[in-house]
């Protein structure tokens, strides 16, 4: 245990030290969150069980996911609601002469656990990460095994930020927004994480739900700006029921209406570019960290991981 919070200390002051970048209201004093993205997607497979253990060995103080739920209601750990070829392939049929067989290129909610668990999720490496280790044979994990390995390490000190990937602008291509949010607590539950797990969203309908049924659990309102629909007829459906445009186009007092704890939006433009990109425009501003700290609310911004020139 010694080694562990040596390592969290010695990784969250690496990080700080770091020019041109934010500091978020961190763990217990220490001024930085640490967050592994899907577990450290540059360093091992994304979302893997192996990813996770590396970071809590590397010492981080948060450790970040998503969650889709399968076709029989259970909750895996994946970024993706389609299968991507990219990430994971296929291995042989959960049952013989499986008229769904092969899995790959399906959504996550047309497929069982059963199904989902044949295919091979940690044997492919992302190019665009060249230092990505791969865990050949991984299968996807359930978020049931990635609370039981933060019991295993006993860090009790590290937080779970889960996203529910609630797809609100195709809600066919995902499990319903209820399932999501009974499914997810459920397993919170039955791991007894309630300390320890933050839930994120893009679908802040998701999170007003979570709210209504276990309001301990801090709440992180995503958004990637274009989702607010600003100036836009009608309600975004990424909202809830909320018009952005009642609040004067304002993310932070919406966020602000229904209890979130921290508003978590794209750091800048374009989305998937990099600050040294010559059309870079930062979305996250010194005006709305000012003004969302006003309001009691973390900035969260992702995912940085340049420096800044």
């Amino acid at each position: 245990m010694k080694r562990w919070h040596a390592l969290a200390a010695s990784a969250a002051l690496a990080l700080a030290a770091l020019p041109g970048t934010a500091a978020v209201d961190g763990h217990r004093g220490r001024g930085f969150d640490l967050q592994a993205h899907r577990g450290g997607i540059g360093l091992v497979v994304e979302s893997s069980l192996p990813a996770f253990a590396n970071a809590l060995e590397l010492g981080v103080t948060t450790l970040e996911l998503d969650v889709q739920i399968t076709e029989d209601g259970q909750a895996v750990v994946t970024h993706d609601r389609r299968i991507s070829d990219r990430k994971c392939r296929d291995t042989a049929p959960a049952v013989e002469g499986d008229p769904e067989f092969p899995y790959v290129g399906k959504y996550v909610n047309t497929l069982t656990l059963r199904q989902v668990r044949t295919m091979d999720c940690g044997s492919l490496t992302l190019a665009e990460f060249p230092g990505q280790r791969a865990v050949p044979g991984a299968p996807m994990a359930t978020l049931r095994e990635v609370f039981d390995l933060v019991r295993r390490y006993r860090a009790h000190g590290v937080k779970l930020n889960v996203e529910t990937k609630v797809e609100a602008g195709a809600p066919a291509e995902t499990a319903p927004r209820e399932q999501f949010v009974q499914v997810t607590l459920r397993e919170i539950r039955r791991a007894g994480l309630l300390r320890q797990v933050t839930i994120q969203s893009f679908d802040w309908g998701a999170l007003m739900r979570m709210r209504e049924l276990e309001p301990r659990l801090p709440l992180v309102a995503l958004t990637n700006r274009d989702f607010l629909q600003t100036g836009q007829p009608g309600a975004s459906p990424w909202l809830g029921g909320l018009d952005i445009d009642d609040f004067g186009g304002d993310p932070l007092k919406a966020v602000a209406s229904f209890g979130a704890r921290a508003f978590s939006p794209v750091h800048g433009f374009p989305q998937n570019g990099k600050v040294t990109d010559a059309d870079y425009q930062p979305y996250v501003t010194r005006d709305m960290v000012e003004r969302a700290h006003a309001l009691g609310i973390k900035v969260i911004p992702w995912t940085v991981d340049e420096r800044r020139p």
